[in-house]
């Protein structure tokens, strides 16, 4: 349930990071707290001013309550898809296909809250969403929407690193005339292009590499890429 991809109408592929089971229960327990808070609040300022128990501060605690009621359908709707625990915990509620909800989509969400949390202690919502694979409650189901975590997974391939062998004996010192950011570019075009099979690219950066640093080699251009990102990593762990 780590993430999943989706085919838009524009044949646009989008890979949607599905919010840990964690961090969504992270969220409504901080929700949980403030609408506490609010409570306690409330009742301070209630035992300040000497109210009294009356049927009118019944009626007047019911109005006060009306925010803590519709508070997930409030905040999502105001903050495109967030509750203040949602934003702490860098999630949010998006369509399936990618999409802002609309205010429906929110509202459905929100009515079958009651199913999926408060009947039920939530554990049909964590059952609902560990079983469907997309991050997807009861309400989410009927809303056609998800909750997408907001944070950014690094990976290697994502950095300067390449893995070298510790005895590592590099081949071209001219590598070094490259700088951070050549061989980040370097290293996001070739795995793209190794991944989709684009000879036509690497032969691209092939001549552009040789054509920067006037190395001289008969290397195939993939096994020649390899090296020079593996002689750069080497050469600037060395600094």
């Amino acid at each position: 349930m780590d993430n999943f991809r989706i085919e838009t109408a524009q044949n646009v592929t989008i890979q949607q990071n599905v919010a840990s089971l964690y961090s969504r229960i992270g969220a409504f327990l901080l929700d949980i707290f403030i609408m506490g808070a609010y409570y306690v609040l409330i009742m301070l300022i209630n035992m300040a001013l000497g109210y009294k128990l009356t049927e009118s501060i019944y009626v007047f605690y019911a109005l006060l309550s009306l925010p803590i009621f519709f508070y997930s359908l409030i905040f999502e709707t105001l903050m495109n898809g967030q509750t203040p625990g949602k934003y702490v915990s860098k999630i949010r509620v998006v369509k399936i296909d990618g999409s802002k909800p609309t205010f429906g989509s929110y509202l459905i969400r929100w009515v079958l809250r009651i199913i999926d949390i408060s009947l039920a202690s939530g554990s049909v919502a964590i059952l609902t969403i560990l079983l469907n694979g997309k991050g997807q409650r009861l309400g989410d189901l009927a809303a056609g929407t998800t909750v997408i975590s907001e944070l950014k997974k690094v990976t290697i391939n994502d950095t300067l690193l390449v893995d070298i062998p510790e005895e590592y004996t590099p081949t071209f010192p001219q590598v070094t005339l490259l700088n951070d950011k050549d061989i980040q570019t370097i290293k996001q075009l070739y795995l793209t292009a190794k991944r989709r099979g684009n000879h036509k690219t690497i032969l691209k950066l092939h001549t552009k590499i040789i054509e920067i640093t006037g190395i001289t080699t008969e290397m195939k251009p993939s096994n020649f890429i390899d090296v020079v990102l593996k002689d750069y990593n080497y050469f600037t762990q060395q600094m």
